[in-house]
């Protein structure tokens, strides 16, 4: 009996988890309303849901509105960007079927499939892109770009994250109304056992479970040398990139500052008294953010 009360307790910690997922549901909702905002509280609502599922412990409503407010800039532009695009694209396909723009037959039947491929790609880099930005540190380009990689390179993983989301909607509209109250937190807590996934492929083992962390998951464009090593060696690419904390998004130092052992030594023998010089970590540029 008293272990039955204790917070330890796997049913309080299923409990207290459901909890969070209920609250931030109704943080998504709220912040949702002015419609340009959707981009930034998803992020929030993954920023959070991936916290919960890697069992690290902190305040939701706290991380909800700390990832709200240092990824509005990015998570604005991006939704945008993909508002106008699901829009065209949609318009494209609607005209395609209903009207008389393309003749019946093969013709309107390719433009139907071009266009029905190309919503399903948008679906499955708009189910990545937030989560992308909420785990790592990159700019709104590479953002981008990783989700669309990410959505082709585990496209099993794609497919079983999109098939469950529909399956939770369906459940929520018709058999199981209540799960609406937990709407998109679930939603997205659900994907997060996916993402997180796949995330610490990412990840130094030693560093899933950094707090706050916000580090980038591909290597920049400069450092496409440093890629093509990696590829030779049998080390992703992906993997060589250093990482970013969220509260002080300090740049790795570079590898030109660490001095051998043997020249430290050599200082100490003839009392010179010289340590080797380190640059000190700088912010990386702001136009990601």
């Amino acid at each position: 009996m008293k272990g039955l009360f204790n917070y330890d307790n796997p049913v309080w910690h299923f409990i207290g988890k459901f909890w969070d997922v209920l609250v931030v549901n109704v943080l998504w909702f709220i912040c949702c309303i002015p419609i340009f905002t959707i981009g930034a509280s998803t992020t929030a609502l993954y920023y959070v849901t991936l916290r919960l599922v890697r069992d690290e412990d902190g305040y939701t409503i706290r991380s909800f509105f700390r990832s709200f407010k240092e990824n509005f800039r990015q998570a604005t532009i991006i939704w945008l960007i993909f508002l106008f695009a699901g829009i065209i694209l949609g318009l494209d396909l609607w005209f395609t079927l209903t009207t008389g723009m393309f003749p019946a037959g093969t013709p309107r039947l390719l433009f139907s499939a071009l266009f029905v491929g190309m919503l399903l790609i948008w679906l499955a880099m708009i189910t990545y892109v937030f989560p992308v930005l909420a785990r790592f540190y990159g700019t709104i380009k590479q953002t981008i770009r990783n989700a669309f990689l990410l959505s082709i390179r585990y496209i099993l993983y794609t497919i079983g994250i999109i098939a469950i989301d529909v399956g939770i909607l369906y459940l929520m509209l018709t058999m199981l109304p209540f799960l609406m109250m937990f709407g998109m937190g679930l939603i997205g807590f659900v994907n997060s056992f996916f993402l997180n996934h796949i995330f610490n492929k990412f990840i130094p083992a030693d560093e899933t479970r950094d707090i706050h962390e916000m580090r980038p998951i591909f290597a920049d464009e400069d450092d496409a040398a440093a890629g093509s090593e990696g590829e030779s060696s049998g080390v992703s690419p992906w993997q060589l990139s250093d990482a970013v904390r969220q509260e002080t998004v300090l740049a790795a130092e570079p590898e030109e500052s660490e001095k051998p052992d043997a020249e430290a030594g050599e200082n100490q023998e003839t009392g010179t008294g010289e340590q080797p010089e380190t640059e000190e970590d700088e912010k990386p540029d702001a136009e990601g953010k």
